[in-house]
């Protein structure tokens, strides 16, 4: 196939997604002492993933927002509403009444793969309208922690992501949403990262499962263990969940489990990605506890945890 013709196809894909792709502009109030109220105004990202108007984007976009309007990628302008909103994923969700919208396809982003071709598409830098930056998959299952938030599981891209990019998508070759793009990582070089789309899904099942979001957990935030990682730290095993924070007070803290704590299973399912845990431990909501095989200091031992459920609003 001929190079120009690869970019035809590439083209067809883009323009076919960008129909899917919304900004979103938000106020929240302020009061200044000089001045009285004045808005503080916002620019963020979002797509379409249902016709009957429902959007996803980041949580720290739209969180506070006292009013959230959206440009449509028909150029028509509609207040939204806010359905959910989840800061510890980083994800919300919002409605708006519009007709013939296009809504975009979701993929499996537990089958991402590294050096895979992807597209991060939004309105960076408070530019309106749909921006497209390229590049490839650069690293997958990254944790993220700041003194505010801790993201895990997190795609990395050396795709262009910058403020204003926050809650697109990160789609791959086929047009198919694979991530969930966040500017929120203030350091970042050159690099830029996406919630998966598996972890959307989840939000979109606890929402329906229990009408709001609800965060069951608890109490660690890992990372995973991989073969470089081992060697340097001289670890016991070659995969696993190695955790880099434990809450005081929640249940993991109560029930003895430190960082630099290694879990290797829960519920005999072995470790390998921070999704798996989460997926386990919202699995095990209706029995209420989890069972844990850990390693520390080269011994394994077992304990059982309490599920802690918190409702996030």
């Amino acid at each position: 196939m001929k190079l120009s013709e690869i970019s035809k196809l590439i083209s067809d894909v883009i323009k076919r997604v960008t129909q899917g792709v919304v900004t979103i502009f938000t106020e929240k109030a302020s009061i200044d002492v000089l001045f009285g109220y004045r808005p503080i105004r916002g620019i963020g990202s979002g797509f379409i993933i249902s016709n009957d108007g429902v959007i996803v984007t980041n949580a720290h976009v739209i969180k506070g927002a006292s009013r959230i309007k959206v440009l449509l990628p028909s150029g028509e302008e509609s207040y939204a509403k806010l359905i959910a909103v989840d800061p510890y994923r980083d994800l919300g969700l919002l409605r708006v009444q519009a007709r013939e919208l296009h809504s975009l396809e979701l993929s499996d982003s537990g089958k991402v793969e590294i050096g895979e071709l992807v597209f991060a598409i939004g309105s960076p830098l408070g530019l309106p309208g749909p921006t497209v930056t390229m590049g490839v998959v650069s690293a997958i299952g990254r944790t993220f922690v700041s003194k505010n938030i801790i993201l895990e599981d997190l795609i990395q891209t050396d795709a262009a992501i910058n403020p204003g990019n926050s809650g697109g998508p990160l789609v791959n070759a086929e047009g198919k949403v694979i991530g969930v793009t966040t500017a929120i990582v203030p350091y970042a070089q050159g690099i830029g990262f996406a919630i998966p789309i598996n972890t959307v899904k989840k939000f979109l099942l606890m929402i329906e499962k229990y009408g709001r979001p609800v965060r069951a957990w608890i109490g660690v935030y890992v990372a995973p263990v991989t073969p470089e990682l081992a060697s340097i730290y001289n670890l016991p095993v070659r995969k696993g969940l190695v955790i880099v924070r434990v809450l005081p007070g929640t249940p993991a803290y109560e029930y003895g489990l430190r960082e630099g704590d290694i879990i290797i299973s829960v519920n005999n399912v072995e470790l390998d990605e921070a999704s798996k845990l989460k997926e386990v431990i919202e699995d095990s909501i209706d029995k209420g506890y989890v069972n844990l095989r850990i390693i520390r200091n080269s011994e394994t031992y077992s304990v059982r945890v309490p599920i802690l459920i918190e409702p996030l609003y």
